[in-house]
């Protein structure tokens, strides 16, 4: 048995930004135009007016200020409402394997390792922007790397199941370095047309990478354990899938086949879910002393509940930091964006913890000693 270690992490951020004011302007004329047009039955009271956005709603409703995406014409388009992403030929590297290469190298490069190095790519995202062959085999590809590699959903939690996944083959032996790679383009599955939810999302990609501590060629942080749960809920739901053309409704897209959750409920149910399986974890563990706490970044107040419940008093300045305001929810990305940029003070023998959550419902657990 060996001990699996985290030995580098990495994120691509991409250069288009989004401030809530501008979204705001957006979706506002794109309210107004479909009001315009459907003013009679408005009137008559068949169809209620689509309501005004603002950016003190959405800041009160999530903590998000900004978020980055692939592309913001489109999305910034009342007439688009979508990102227009250049359509890729088949002998070109995917979107997603684009970014995703750019985060590995970064956390290969902290790691002090090649692309060749790697016996194992796991490319874990809430969604894939093909069915086969495997985005991760494409990444595989791109970097150099041997052995295998597949991909992985589990939503918002699947950086921290492929970790998970990552890490026991470590510590069994079957591989010796893999590399967990989340690109997420959000973007293009956010019904940006949609009041309750046009804000929530933004694109970027991480990646760590899973070691055999003895390997390490610097710090790294050791992988004490790792705990995943599921729990069938369809608070959280996107019903876009391969047998739409079998409907009797063919093709045509429908509001559920983007983003859909109802919000309160998931607050409701997640907050104590997450908060009895990251305290279980730590007490199996016997470890009452976690330093430091980084949470899938969803939406500030279920956060901040969270790390309160945890901790059993108010999180302090640095001990769960927060990047929603910058980058909004960027799903299975966003506790490995927290992770890359606040970790390095952490000091040799403290313990922190990656949590990720999301639809499903599922929740992943990491807990690391600083070394």
């Amino acid at each position: 048995m060996f001990q699996p270690a985290i030995t580098g992490s990495g994120v691509f951020t991409p250069d288009q930004v989004i401030t809530n004011d501008e979204l705001v302007e957006s979706f506002n004329a794109y309210a107004d135009k479909v009001n315009a047009q459907n003013a009679d039955a408005i009137a008559a009271g068949d169809m209620d007016p689509v309501p005004h956005s603002s950016s003190e709603f959405i800041f009160k409703a999530s903590g998000i200020e900004q978020r980055h995406v692939l592309d913001k014409s489109g999305v910034l388009d009342p007439d688009v409402m979508h990102p227009l992403l250049r359509q890729r030929g088949d002998d070109e590297p995917g979107v997603m394997t684009e970014m995703a290469v750019d985060a590995c190298t970064k956390a290969l490069t902290q790691a002090g390792l090649e692309g060749s190095d790697i016996d194992l790519v796991i490319c874990a995202a809430s969604n894939m922007e093909r069915a086969y062959p495997a985005v991760a085999i494409e990444i595989q590809q791109e970097l150099g790397a041997g052995g295998f590699a597949f991909d992985m959903n589990v939503a918002c939690s699947s950086a921290t199941f492929g970790i998970q996944a990552a890490a026991d083959m470590v510590r069994s032996g079957s591989v010796r370095r893999a590399i967990v790679v989340n690109p997420e383009i959000c973007s293009g599955h956010l019904e940006w047309r949609d009041r309750d939810c046009h804000f929530i999302f933004g694109d970027v990609a991480t990646a760590t990478v899973i070691e055999r501590s003895e390997d390490a060629k610097g710090d790294y942080f050791e992988i004490i354990s790792t705990r995943c749960a599921t729990k069938f809920s369809n608070n959280i739901r996107n019903n876009l899938g391969f047998l739409r053309r079998s409907r009797p409704d063919g093709v045509d897209d429908r509001r559920d086949m983007q983003f859909m959750q109802n919000g309160r409920k998931v607050f409701k149910e997640v907050v104590p879910m997450v908060s009895a399986h990251m305290l279980n974890h730590l007490e199996a563990e016997g470890i009452s002393d976690v330093r430091r706490l980084w949470l899938h970044q969803a939406n500030k107040s279920m956060n901040d509940f969270i790390g309160k419940k945890v901790m059993g008093r108010t999180p302090e300045t640095g001990e769960q930091p927060n990047i929603l305001q910058d980058y909004a929810n960027t799903s299975s990305a966003g506790s490995i964006i927290a992770f890359s940029k606040f970790s390095d003070d952490l000091q040799p023998g403290e313990y922190g913890m990656i949590c990720s959550f999301g639809a499903g419902y599922s929740v992943g657990s990491v807990l690391v000693r600083r070394h």
